[in-house]
């Protein structure tokens, strides 16, 4: 009995003065060794790990992986504790870095959402009220139509030398000649002339050909052509109709790709940006011809391409994003996007800004309209498009769909479980006379 007593308390000193700090690691390891404590190191751990984490976020393999990483060469209560602390706290900032970490669902956990919805009512009625001012100053003060709508007379001319627009337009005025419009068909010696309807068409070659003569420079005119005004009154009624059906057909696209609801703020998006351009056209009295028509029509295509990368985003995060309301649902889509909102928007205007400025008269009010429809297409994918549909009540339903289960599962209750189950026996009268045998 007193063997064992002193040998206990023989193992106890010998497991104190490993534990010491003044203790050697090699000699402390040894004499765990020797009393049968055995540390277990990264490689030799046998916990099973979760190939996915938890539906809190947690027990990922990052999070062992960070464990195994932590050296652990003095099996100290504080070493453990510590390990322990930094493993959670990786575990923590993976969760926050990549939304993946937690399986389908995605966290809003350390993300910077910005509040976009907070002033859509202010620029609404800013929307609102510059929509009404376009559509007054079409239908009140008309737009100054280009000869492609009114009519007139086209003609290209080629010069022996280079020559410029505002000679040309001189030469052009001394012979009472007005209102022509002069533009460079690929080099400065080929010019495309126009000029507005003429009383007296014929005769109207050889009056050009010594109008545009100058000096020590002869003109030759190579084709002239004669558009009458009802040929622009329907080239006229024709863009109207392709611009109409251009917004047709993208709501059509957005219905049946997302939602009809985010269709509908689209469609109305589109339209606001084509009415307040063409508005500012009409209210200042600037050239509308076809190439400002072609700018629309662009300016169409851009918009629409920037909402379907918004709705994209709002579709994706109704689906990953749980617990969250529709309004930080729209936040956090236009906060992921707006990196590459701004790098577009910068590119494409660094070349408007070129064409304004570079590219000529040819070129100046084709720019001008994209200029001033990127600046509003910009603003209506984030305050129209997206804040249309929240009005509407968007919610996440819209972008579930709920499968329904094909067999229901019935659960048949007895009234007596421990009854004894009857069975038939050769007295009992169950079978008629004539089956017996």
């Amino acid at each position: 009995m007193s063997d064992n007593h002193n040998q206990s308390n023989r193992d106890d000193d010998a497991l104190d003065d490993a534990l010491t700090p003044n203790t050697n690691a090699q000699d402390a390891q040894q004499r765990l060794a020797d009393l049968g404590v055995q540390s277990l190191t990264a490689g030799d751990t046998s916990r099973r790990q979760r190939r996915a984490p938890r539906r809190s976020g947690r027990g990922g393999n990052h999070a062992t992986k960070s464990r195994q990483d932590t050296p652990t060469n003095t099996p100290t209560t504080d070493a453990v504790q510590d390990t322990s602390t930094n493993a959670a706290d990786q575990n923590h900032e993976g969760l926050i870095a990549t939304p993946t970490a937690v399986g389908d669902e995605k966290t809003l956990t350390g993300k910077r959402v910005i509040n976009f919805m907070k002033v859509t009512k202010p620029f609404a009625v800013l929307s609102l009220i510059l929509t009404l001012v376009g559509l007054g100053a079409i239908l009140v003060k008309g737009l100054n139509l280009g000869l492609d709508f009114t009519g007139g007379v086209s003609a290209t001319v080629v010069y022996a030398q280079p020559v410029q627009q505002a000679q040309v337009q001189q030469a052009l005025a001394s012979h009472q000649i007005n209102d022509g419009v002069v533009q460079y068909l690929g080099s400065n010696k080929e010019i495309l002339l126009r000029l507005p309807p003429q009383n007296q068409v014929e005769g109207l070659s050889q009056t050009l050909d010594q109008a545009l003569d100058l000096p020590n420079n002869d003109a030759t005119i190579k084709s002239i052509d004669v558009v009458g005004s009802q040929v622009g009154n329907e080239i006229y009624v024709n863009s109207i109709m392709a611009l109409a059906l251009a917004l047709a057909c993208m709501f059509i696209y957005v219905a049946v790709r997302f939602e009809w609801k985010l269709a509908l703020g689209a469609v109305l998006a589109l339209f606001h940006d084509s009415i307040i351009t063409v508005g500012i056209f009409a209210l200042f009295g600037w050239p509308f011809d076809l190439t400002v028509l072609a700018a629309i029509l662009s300016l169409v295509g851009y918009s629409i391409n920037d909402t379907i990368v918004v709705f994209d985003r709002i579709r994706e995060n109704f689906r990953r994003v749980r617990d969250v309301d529709a309004t930080t649902i729209v936040n956090l889509s236009l906060t992921e996007t707006l990196r590459r909102t701004i790098m577009t928007i910068s590119t494409v205007l660094l070349v408007v800004l070129a064409m304004i400025f570079l590219g000529g008269a040819s070129l100046y009010w084709f720019a001008i309209a994209l200029f001033i429809g990127l600046i509003l297409g910009t603003f209506s994918s984030v305050y129209i498009a997206s804040a249309i549909p929240l009005w509407m009540g968007m919610s996440r339903k819209d972008f579930i769909v709920e499968v329904k289960p094909e067999f229901i599962e019935e659960e048949v209750v007895f009234d007596d479980r421990h009854a004894p189950v009857w069975q038939a026996d050769e007295s009992d009268d169950v079978l008629p006379s004539d089956n017996r045998r």
